[in-house]
């Protein structure tokens, strides 16, 4: 297994556009997947170990290494069952790649389990040649959801600030995006100030941030494919921590234009703001509950940084952490039952979870010293935070799995990375169509 993910990792640091991907934690008790090498046509981007690292860091799923394979099918009729029972195979994935005559690309995929002896699914995706990244994550999305039952998340993308020349006078601050797995990074905002708490609309079109460049923190709201403006806070004091209802139609924010750090709330539309707190506490770091009624903030009304919700309907507010005198950063998960924050545990910051319903024991999920900023995937199945490399002490970017089995790292040679962003599912060019 550790042979496999390290060949995994050599291939897949150079296309990751200045990112560099460690795998630093595998799970050999998850069925194994093997996905068989795809016929692709001449001149085409391989997408097979695209789709094999996809399917591998969500957690769920152990590749087999192509060079113990006693088979190679491209085509249903070609898979012999018992090859993968030999192998201990749980499911296969099949495919080509080819170049239609108006010049698109279209990937032919098939799924089976191995147990029943069946094709579970089978699919074309079709898109343009510089999309075949695109087409991969779309692949391996359908592999993943036929399996597990649930959406895959591959095609989604991250965001996060970059820092460089951070000891020097001309420090430059960068928001970037990229693929979910850190390839084809793009620029969204350089600025020489800093940029804080970057958050996505749920339409995937557009972020939110706190900026310093009017030489105070303001909320900015940009559309990434123009590249627009709109100030959205602008108030007296602190405007930070921007978090988008899922909804699209209000912003959470914390805002001390009264004097006090306090959540509120900003309808996008008519403009309105609402104040949910009123304690002479910080309160900060809010973020949505799924349907909406419901905000959790970061407070310190306890005497210590605490995670609370509050209804929106009555504004009672609920402590919800009691382990430890430091928690914070709170991120609901899409089951609807279960939160993430950073706990402090032993004088080091680690990303835990836990139930919504009870103030029982926390999951650990993460292992380094200064483990910060989570976000979640769309699908609830891998988290994106920040940490500091052993050693330097360098800001960068860490993914683990939902359940703590899978996890890797993402170390810049661009600068410190920090603040990062998990989108949701973005609208998709590409044509896909069930066989």
């Amino acid at each position: 297994m550790k042979r496999s993910l390290a060949l995994l990792a050599i291939c897949l640091a150079c296309t990751a556009s200045g990112f560099e991907i460690i795998i630093d934690r595998g799970n050999d008790n998850v069925p194994t997947v093997a996905v068989v090498p795809f016929s692709v046509a001449a001149g085409v981007e391989d997408i097979t170990t695209i789709i094999e690292f996809d399917l591998m860091r969500s957690g769920m799923f152990r590749p087999l290494n192509s060079q113990n394979m006693l088979s190679f099918p491209t085509q249903p009729e070609e898979v012999n069952f018992r090859d993968w029972r030999v192998l201990g195979a749980a499911y296969v994935v099949i495919g080509t790649v080819a170049v239609r005559t108006d010049g698109k690309l279209s990937a032919t995929f098939h799924v089976f389990d191995v147990a029943l002896e069946r094709r579970l699914f089978g699919a074309v995706v079709t898109g343009l040649p510089v999309q075949v990244r695109d087409v991969a994550h779309m692949v391996s999305d359908l592999v993943f959801e036929s399996i597990t039952g649930v959406r895959g998340a591959f095609s989604t993308k991250i965001m996060y600030v970059v820092v460089e020349n951070k000891a020097m006078p001309d420090v430059q601050f960068r928001l970037e995006v990229a693929d979910s797995d850190g390839a084809r990074v793009q620029s969204v905002l350089t600025s020489a100030y800093p940029i804080m708490s970057p958050a996505w609309a749920p339409s995937g079109l557009q972020v939110a941030y706190t900026t310093f460049e009017t030489g105070k923190p303001t909320v900015i709201l940009q559309t990434l494919a123009s590249g627009a403006r709109e100030t959205l806070a602008e108030f007296k004091g602190n405007n930070s921590a921007a978090a988008f209802s899922h909804d699209g139609s209000q912003l959470a924010l914390a805002l001390s234009r009264d004097g006090n750090s306090e959540i509120y709330t900003l309808n996008l539309t008519s403009k309105e703001l609402r104040r949910i707190t009123n304690h002479r506490a910080i309160d900060t770091e809010p973020t949505w509950s799924l349907d909406g009624e419901t905000l959790l903030f970061t407070s310190d009304r306890s005497g210590s940084p605490q995670i609370y919700q509050v209804k929106l309907k009555n504004l009672v507010a609920e402590r919800l952490t009691f382990q430890g005198d430091y928690n914070a950063r709170a991120r609901t998960l899409p089951d609807r039952k279960h939160f993430l924050y950073v706990h402090r545990l032993e004088r080091k910051y680690h990303v835990v979870w836990q139930p919504l319903s009870s103030s029982g024991d926390v999951y650990v999920l993460t292992s380094n010293v200064l483990d910060e900023s989570p976000s979640v995937a769309p699908n609830g199945s891998m988290v994106i935070y920040a940490t500091k490399e052993t050693g330097t002490g360098k800001g960068i970017l860490g993914v683990v799995s939902v359940d703590g089995n899978v996890s890797f790292k993402l170390p810049s040679s661009r600068g410190e990375v920090q603040e990062p962003s998990w989108s949701p599912y973005i609208p998709s060019s590409l044509e896909y169509r069930e066989l």
